[in-house]
């Protein structure tokens, strides 16, 4: 397939095919969650993707089928092929109902601390699946794998993210996931450049800065970069953040000694840079909606992703060619990246249509979606990594069923039909729920209890309210010697906290997951029960 020859395209057209814009999945407006975010009407989406000729649209949540159809709604409005995004590090089932919902990509570094040879096929299948299921319902650029090196347990933006603590086994795992998903025609992304493993405040809100010299940057946050790399991965994204050793002033995002002179030149990565999104609190807190993209891409950046307002983003970045800031020499090795990748992408375009490869996106491909073969190896890595102490199985006498979680309105893992709610309630367990907002909890004396916790680290969140409500709530329960069972559903960090407070006899289940297959098998151990 031939794209058209770059000087047949105006600048402004150039500029545009560089920048990723946010949409809902739904297909109407009154179904738009998160405006705050970039998600906006039908009549401004359009307006980007057919006048402004935008390159690509990020996703977020939804359900697979619907997806598929918005998917396809976009792509007939676009007269070049849009690259379809989505931060699908653990599945498309993590954020589109219906497709495989992996555990977090740090249950797999638990596997390799035993067995490293199935952690690894694990992270392959990982690959394979994912991009299946994505091809699947229209998402070309998978946004994984998180190749940052977690070495910091408070970190509140990576965390369980990461394939692990250390950059030998990180780098095996991201590589292994980039080869399985290049056994299908999508496009994956090392994520998050130079490394933000080492953070102890989410750049989401704020702007991190990380303190290690070159030495350290290249034994522990460089190697699985290098890794990823050689494994082939087609996109980096950068970091918001400042490494002072290699720029003291200005984020990684939009710093040209960082993405060009480090990652272009001293390693040479010759795919595509992006940034990430631009609206989040580190950038636009600081930078206007027309300078970080002109900034970006002066330091090297081919994708504009989520600036706060397209429009603004292609005309400053214009501008700037315009008035000599950027060459267009600079455009056009971008779009050209840009046009090598789509071409990856598509098959067959008649400067109008596409039809994307392997597949169509058509109902009997949404069928591929959770098969049996990708669900039992998702549940093989919520079974190998889960973790249980104490006298199991626990002897139920009944009790009250305390679950707690971060956010009750939002989730996307817990309803009255889950094993959390079902399984105790059917052992003749009262539930009981509450979040970081809940007021003072009273238990009646004569009640035992059992405890679930669903914490974890994520962006914009952290966890941070709930884990104080629940470290308070387990020392009142140890206190007065109700607590019957504990089950934590996400952060091994959160168990290593909890751990000393816990009597030996004292039944306990840990899971990476927290959707309902995770729930299933880890009160399945705890109650020595079938679900």
């Amino acid at each position: 397939m031939q794209f058209p020859d770059l000087d047949k395209l105006t600048l402004a057209q150039q500029v545009a095919q560089m920048v990723v814009v946010r949409a809902s999945s739904h297909l109407f407006d009154h179904q738009i969650q998160y405006p705050e975010f970039g998600e906006c009407d039908r009549a401004t989406l359009k307006h980007w993707i057919s006048d402004l000729g935008v390159g690509g649209v990020i996703f977020w949540g939804g359900n697979g089928g619907e997806l598929s159809l918005r998917i396809q709604q976009l792509q007939a409005w676009a007269t070049y092929p849009l690259m379809i995004a989505a931060d699908i590090e653990e599945g498309v089932g993590q954020r589109f109902t219906g497709g495989t919902w992996f555990a977090p990509p740090m249950a797999l570094n638990a596997i390799a601390q035993t067995d490293l040879p199935k952690a690894i096929e694990y992270a392959r299948k990982m690959g394979a699946i994912t991009a299946q299921e994505a091809l699947a319902v229209g998402i070309n650029w998978i946004l994984a794998p998180v190749v940052d090196v977690n070495n910091n347990p408070a970190n509140p933006v990576i965390n369980i993210r990461s394939f692990g603590e250390t950059p030998e086994i990180v780098s095996k795992l991201a590589a292994a996931y980039i080869q399985g998903a290049a056994e299908y025609r999508v496009l994956t992304c090392a994520k998050h450049f130079p490394g933000h493993g080492d953070t102890s405040v989410d750049s989401h809100w704020t702007l991190p800065v990380i303190p290690h010299d070159r030495e350290r940057l290249e034994s522990i946050e460089f190697p699985p970069f290098r890794a990823a790399i050689q494994a082939g991965v087609d996109s980096i994204m950068s970091a918001h953040l400042v490494i002072s050793a290699l720029d003291p002033e200005t984020p990684a995002t939009l710093s040209p000694r960082i993405l060009t002179e480090e990652l272009r030149h001293n390693l040479g990565f010759e795919g595509l840079i992006s940034t990430d999104a631009l609206v989040m609190g580190a950038i636009a807190d600081r930078y206007g909606a027309d300078d970080a993209p002109v900034m970006a891409v002066s330091a090297g950046s081919d994708l504009i992703l989520m600036p706060v307002d397209p429009a603004i983003a292609i005309q400053a970045v214009c501008q700037a060619v315009e008035s000599g800031l950027i060459s267009a020499e600079r455009i056009k090795a971008s779009v050209g990246r840009i046009w090598r990748s789509k071409q990856k992408l598509f098959q067959e375009w008649d400067g109008v249509k596409l039809n994307q490869s392997p597949v169509n996106i058509q109902p009997p491909a949404l069928m591929t979606l959770a098969a049996p073969t990708s669900m039992a190896v998702a549940a093989g890595m919520l079974q190998d990594s889960i973790v249980a102490q104490g006298n199991l199985p626990l002897r139920s006498t009944a009790g009250k069923n305390i679950i707690a979680l971060e956010e009750i309105l939002d989730s996307t893992f817990l309803c009255r039909s889950t094993p959390a709610v079902t399984i105790p309630t059917k052992l003749g367990y009262t539930l009981q729920l509450i979040n970081r907002h809940s007021p003072t909890i009273t238990i009646a004396p004569e009640e035992s209890v059992l405890l679930q916790l669903f914490i974890r680290t994520s962006p914009f969140s952290g966890g941070l309210g709930i884990t104080a409500v629940a470290k308070k709530l387990l020392e009142q329960l140890l206190a007065n010697g109700q607590l019957q069972g504990l089950v934590i559903y996400g952060s091994p960090y959160l168990m290593a906290d909890f751990a000393p407070l816990l009597p030996p006899e004292v039944p306990v289940v840990f899971c990476y997951g927290q959707m309902a297959a995770a729930q299933s098998i880890a009160l399945e151990r705890l109650f020595g029960v079938q679900n």
